[in-house]
């Protein structure tokens, strides 16, 4: 079993390495979309339980909430996530909950359905292009793209490394175990 790795500190992933020059350390702070690639691997493992939860992951600030550990091409995080995910006509991100982080979602193209349950109680909204939502820790969030084209959105976790999400107890993806 390997030693935990300690979380960085917002301190230390702004720090200016030692001998770089402001040039050199601001290059390390970019994330430039021609750098980034969409990871569809990041969540195979829900599209092993259900095909219709295929969707794309492209990380700029840390790694998000996906599982993902590592990502040597991101901005490093000092206090929150950041990504875009790509999810096609149809498709869903399942319905899942995060106890440690706020998570916000802005519909950059395309029309999701958001549905949000909490001890008994559901809400359902549409987002459209440019409309955004917070959702509070400890609450199951579910986005369904309800659009006729691939819908984008920007994701933003507060946290530099979440805690990975959780599943509800009657959902198969509850009972796969993840490696992090």
């Amino acid at each position: 079993m390997s030693e935990p790795t300690a979380t960085p500190t917002p301190e230390s992933t702004w720090a200016r390495p030692e001998g770089a020059s402001l040039e050199e350390w601001m290059n390390t702070r970019v994330a430039r979309y021609a750098t980034r690639r969409y990871d569809w691997d990041a969540l195979k493992f829900q599209e092993q339980v259900d095909p219709r939860y295929r969707r794309a992951q492209m990380r700029y600030v840390g790694t998000g909430g996906t599982g993902v550990s590592k990502d040597s091409n991101t901005v490093p995080a000092g206090h929150f996530t950041f990504s875009t995910m790509v999810i096609p006509a149809g498709h869903i991100g399942p319905s899942h909950i995060h106890v440690d982080v706020e998570e916000i979602f802005f519909v950059m193209r395309g029309k999701m359905k958001l549905v949000i349950e909490k001890d008994g109680e559901r809400y359902e909204t549409v987002l459209n292009e440019r409309d955004l939502v917070s959702v509070p820790p400890g609450v199951y969030r579910e986005e369904h793209n309800i659009g006729d084209e691939d819908a984008l959105m920007c994701v933003m976790l507060g946290s530099p490394r979440p805690i990975a999400p959780t599943y509800p107890p009657d959902s198969p993806l509850a009972k796969i175990k993840r490696n992090e």
